[in-house]
């Protein structure tokens, strides 16, 4: 099962050319991450301040299909796919929300560490609740 998040493109996303940066993206697909975790019932203040546990990104990549204006309305949709007992991968599909015509597709890759000896730990209980919600895990 994957997770929507709706957003209008904002003047502010968009670059000199009148289309979203590519960075701004990116930014659009963490909201709905954020929205995402939200959803699922964990705390966003707890879970980005959580000193047991820091969820990092260590790879993103973001390929576009067809150029986004603002006021363009989108949906993300989000799907999660845990790789390892550490790593969890994060799809985003950006498609206009009128036509579900994909505009873009990003993957952001995850890896859990202790926030303060910065090496690489289990995901924590709530994510995989969160990863069996949104995705797949390594069952």
């Amino acid at each position: 099962m994957s997770f929507s998040y709706s957003r209008t493109i904002r003047f502010q996303d968009t670059d000199a050319a009148g289309v979203v940066y590519f960075a701004n993206a990116l930014a659009m697909c963490h909201e709905a991450y954020e929205a995402s975790i939200a959803a699922s019932g964990i705390n966003l203040k707890l879970f980005f301040s959580n000193q047991e546990a820091a969820i990092p990104i260590v790879r993103a990549s973001v390929d576009f299909f067809h150029p986004m204006f603002c006021g363009d309305r989108i949906k993300i949709h989000l799907s999660s796919k845990q790789l390892t007992a550490e790593k969890f991968e994060t799809v985003y599909q950006i498609v206009m929300a009128d036509s579900e015509q994909l505009v873009a597709k990003a993957i952001c890759r995850h890896v859990c560490i202790d926030p303060i000896g910065r090496t690489k730990k289990e995901i924590p209980a709530e994510l995989i609740q969160w990863l069996h919600q949104w995705g797949e895990t390594e069952d």
